[in-house]
Parts: C-alpha cells; sequence; structure tokens
C-alpha cells in the first residue's frame, strides 16, 4: 500500500468523530507540504515522514484485523489470544503481513481486506503483494521469516545484509586518506545501531560473517593507507587486543587514542519477549508494566554499563532520575543508530574512590558529575528485576 500518499481525509474525519481538535486535524490535512521552497497541495494523503503522519494512518486503518477476520479470545485462560483457526495479522505502519493456514484462505483475507481498504483510498501495492508458503519464506522489516525443516526461523533478511555491507563499503570508500580514530567514530554507531535492531533473532551467524567483512574492509583501508609499509608494519598498528574485555588479538583500533571499532558479535542475542495479551503503551492504567518491561530489557550497551542500569534499577547514582527516556525503545537500524550515540554522550561510567577497599563503579547523568564529587549513593541490585 502507498497508503501516506492516498488515504482519505473524509473517512480520518469519520474515524476521529467528536475529537475535540477535530477542526484542526482537518486543517492539517488540507495545509499542503513546502518542498523546496514549493507548496504542494494534499487534496488527499498526508505527508510521509510527516509528525502527525503514522498517528493519522493508525486512525484509518483501525479494524483491519477484524476485517481480516481475526478474533481473540475475550475472557478465560486463554483471553487475549487468537482464536484457533483464524488468520493472524500484523501490521507496522503500512506495511502487513497476514499469517493463514491454507494459501485458499490467504486469497479470501486479502480480498476482504482489499474491498475494506477500498472506502479509505486505499489499494494493495500487486508489485509488493505475494502469497507464499512458509517455507518459501517472506521478508517483513528487514527480517526474513522461512521455516527451514519443522522449525521456523526468523533472520536478517538478504536485502537488509546487501544494504549494510553497501554502507560499510560506501562509508570506507569516503573515510580514505582519514586517521583511524576518525573511522571508529564514524562506523561504530552504524555497526551498534544495525546489531541493535537485529539482535532479538537468530543473528548470530550473520553477525560473524559482517564481523568477516569488516575486517576485510578495516584491512583494505589500512594498507591503501600506508601504501609503502609491508603488511607486518600495518597488521601491528592497527590490529591487537585492544578491547581488554575479550580475547580477540585482531580488533581494529587507534594506538594513539585507545579507541576501538565494535564487532557485530559482540552484540549478545536477547530474545523478544512476548507482551502480555492486549496491553497497549498508550493504556495509563499500564504504565507501570511497560516501564518494568522497559527496565528489565538488556540495552545494547558494554557489560559494565548494563550490569550497573540493573543494579541501580535505571536510574542515575547521583540525582536518582531516570537514566534514560522511559518510552519506547528505536524501531530501525537508523534509530537505533542515533539512540546509541546520544546515550553514550548523556550517560557515564565514574569510580567512587571512597577508599581502596570500596572502590566501584556508578552509571550516571555526564551532567550529573561535577568537580565538588557529589555523593554517589550504592548500587545495589532492586527487587522486583530479573
Amino acid at each position: 500500500m502507498s497508503s501516506f500518499d492516498r488515504i482519505a481525509h473524509d473517512h480520518i474525519l469519520s474515524q476521529i468523530g467528536a475529537f475535540p481538535a477535530r477542526g484542526m486535524i482537518r486543517e492539517w490535512l488540507r495545509a499542503g507540504v513546502v518542498e523546496n521552497g514549493r507548496l504542494h497541495r494534499t487534496e488527499e494523503g498526508t505527508p510521509q515522514g510527516g509528525v502527525v503522519s503514522p498517528v493519522l494512518l493508525n486512525v484509518a486503518l483501525h479494524g483491519m484485523e477484524m476485517a481480516a477476520g481475526v478474533r481473540y479470545y475475550p475472557t478465560g485462560t486463554q483471553a487475549g489470544r487468537v482464536v484457533m483457526g483464524c488468520p493472524v495479522l500484523i501490521r507496522y505502519a503500512d506495511d502487513l503481513v497476514a499469517l493463514c493456514h491454507t494459501r485458499q484462505e490467504a486469497i479470501d483475507v486479502k480480498a476482504r481486506l482489499a474491498g475494506w481498504l477500498a472506502p479509505r483510498g486505499l489499494a494493495f501495492n500487486e508489485d509488493k503483494t505475494r502469497v507464499v508458503t512458509l517455507d518459501e519464506g517472506f521478508d517483513f522489516l528487514g527480517f526474513n521469516v522461512r521455516r527451514y525443516g519443522n522449525k521456523p526461523l526468523i533472520k536478517p533478511s538478504k536485502a537488509a545484509v546487501r544494504r549494510i555491507r553497501e554502507r560499510l563499503r560506501t562509508e570506507f570508500w569516503s573515510l580514505r586518506g582519514a586517521n583511524a580514530e576518525a573511522v571508529i567514530k564514524r562506523l561504530n554507531p552504524i555497526i551498534r545501531g544495525w546489531a541493535a535492531y537485529y539482535r532479538t533473532q537468530v543473528s548470530a551467524e550473520t553477525f560473524g560473517k559482517l564481523d568477516q567483512y569488516l575486517w576485510e574492509l578495516t584491512y583494505k583501508w589500512a594498507t591503501f593507507s600506508h601504501a609503502n609499509r609491508r603488511t607486518s608494519w600495518v597488521v601491528a598498528r592497527y590490529f591487537a587486543k585492544f578491547n581488554k574485555a575479550r580475547q580477540d588479538r585482531w580488533v581494529f583500533g587507534d594506538r594513539r587514542s585507545g579507541a576501538f571499532m565494535h564487532k557485530f558479535s559482540w552484540t549478545n542475542i536477547v530474545r523478544h519477549q512476548m507482551v502480555t495479551g492486549a496491553a497497549s503503551p498508550d493504556d495509563p492504567a499500564l504504565t507501570e508494566y511497560w516501564a518494568r518491561r522497559r527496565r528489565k530489557s538488556d540495552l545494547p550497551v558494554n557489560r559494565t554499563a548494563r550490569r550497573l542500569h540493573r543494579a541501580q534499577d535505571g536510574r542515575c547514582a547521583i540525582c536518582k532520575v531516570m537514566l534514560l527516556p522511559v518510552e519506547d525503545r528505536p524501531q530501525t537500524p537508523h534509530e537505533w543508530e542515533h539512540w546509541l550515540a546520544t546515550t553514550r554522550k548523556t550517560i557515564d561510567v565514574i569510580w567512587d574512590h571512597g577508599t581502596p577497599d570500596t572502590a566501584e563503579p556508578r552509571l550516571i547523568h555526564v551532567r550529573c558529575q561535577t568537580s565538588s564529587g557529589t555523593a554517589l549513593q550504592p548500587a545495589k541490585q532492586p527487587s522486583g528485576l530479573a
């Protein structure tokens, strides 16, 4: 679907009903878009990338599950689970996948959804819409879902791997002539962000292959930068056990600053935990559930910071305020890249050197670190956290 561009304004307004800000939303829809100094009218659709566009799309597509024939048990021990024999529909923005029991059921679901989308000014993009078996597999949100034998596995898709390889190659090409520290500073957020997004599924093998490709790129960059030097000199200068926490002598680093390049495989695989029932982040009654869920989830940071984050219940050892925002974690590799880069600038690990016997690290906000040496609260394992 090309939902953002084609969505019907009248349907959105009818879905909103008597919502207090209905008039403002109507004006938003018809305000137009200024791009490169030119005004483009918006007689239909909503600008893709606009702040309010995802919300309006969710309003317009509300009820899609019911239209597809999805039903849930309302009460009992199975409450919140899909009724046996029903299809399952997963949607993210205007991308969706319907999981059915037979090919005919999939065709019927597609036909029902096509009729349901028409009044909303929407239609399936036939070039991107397929009916496949689980043995053939399909790509969704950068992942490939496919059954191998009797076991369904979710892995990074070939297209996603191809894109990250292309980006790494392009970045190294643009950094020819730069020093090692600049290369590490540019590449680390990209590597960490991509690994953080794909760490919830079967990605260990892909991480290993990308590490090999990354080594080839760093070696090629190093030999190009010192074309008149012997290979042994280049290797000794740029590859060593820069990461003291790992017994790996093939880590690319900068001997002057001590900085080193992260590896994809250093990001631990952490399985996604299913959301309880129909719990929604927008339900005020479930605020504590979502806060606890986010605190318990392992962050893709180094081991020390991760351990301290758990021990301190996610709070700064000085001001006791949450170290990181409580909203949802990033949803794409690019968002993870920026989130991790920002996090490294806002929190830091420092040591409380009260006495040689009690010296231990603390995780704090960078802004809370003062020259006066504010008293640190002891780190302890909080109750209620795994």
